[in-house]
């Protein structure tokens, strides 16, 4: 059974913690394009250990949930960050924003399956 309002809050911060990284560390991705977008994939990695440690704290992890809330956060962060990257300063075509930023936010209901599925060993 997923925890909701739980599930929601993290979702936010699952936005906000990368996106405030990035906003810290942007000057480096003129300087150095490949090392930014490293550094935002473990970010994100990072990022989902710690939220999925924080949602399945003191409950019983499953490979279902954990998959579900992983895409209720891929969703939040679509949500938040398109706009942002469309029609803010960036101005971002739609295939341009799925294949540098979007894509990435796989990582929550991937990383939710398989830390699930190896907590269950």
């Amino acid at each position: 059974m997923i925890a909701w309002k739980r599930a929601a809050l993290l979702g936010l911060a699952s936005w906000v913690v990368p996106f405030a990284v990035s906003f810290l560390v942007f000057p480096l991705k003129k300087s150095n394009a490949p090392l930014f977008e490293t550094f935002m994939a473990l970010v994100e990695l990072i990022t989902a250990g710690a939220l999925f440690q924080r949602y399945f704290s003191g409950r019983a992890i499953a490979a279902r949930e954990a998959v579900a809330v992983g895409l209720l956060w891929l969703a939040f962060n679509l949500v938040f960050d398109y706009p942002m990257f469309a029609f803010g300063p960036m101005k971002m075509q739609v295939w341009t924003y799925y294949s540098e930023i979007g894509l990435a936010y796989l990582t929550f209901p991937a990383f939710g399956f398989w830390a699930s599925r190896l907590s269950q060993k």
